[in-house]
């Protein structure tokens, strides 16, 4: 699959998004190394805390189905924005090579890894055994 078909994915999937409070959907398409790809959507709640991101909505769905090793995710917003903070830890968990694809509504695209937007990250090496 080509960045190109899993923007198109990340786009399909944020027209599911639930963002009634923001009005910022967010979707993504994440491609695991055996080739199977997660969808995403922001979904909010009334008690924000409680809300997800479109980015861990999909590595969850992902993980749920056994999916550990991941090649790229696609992130689509309405201006190109990249992903939060959280999104980038969760995806640090599993490899910091996985390759992020940033596109807006026009598929403009930029491209990073997971660890050029999360350089020094937390990892579980850092755990104590």
């Amino acid at each position: 699959m080509n960045d190109s078909q899993l923007v198109d994915l990340a786009c399909a999937a944020r027209e599911k998004a639930y963002a009634p409070y923001s009005k910022f959907a967010v979707g993504a398409a994440l491609l695991t190394r055996s080739g199977k790809v997660f969808t995403g959507a922001n979904v909010e709640n009334a008690s924000y805390g409680l809300s997800i991101c479109a980015e861990r909505s999909a590595v969850f769905a992902a993980v749920s189905a056994g999916e550990t090793e991941f090649e790229a995710i696609a992130v689509v917003t309405e201006n190109g924005g990249s992903p939060c903070g959280a999104c980038r830890q969760v995806l640090s968990e599993f490899g910091l090579e996985t390759r992020v694809i940033i596109a807006d509504n026009e598929r403009n695209q930029t491209h990073w890894t997971v660890g050029d937007l999360l350089p020094n990250a937390f990892r579980p090496q850092h755990l104590k055994t």
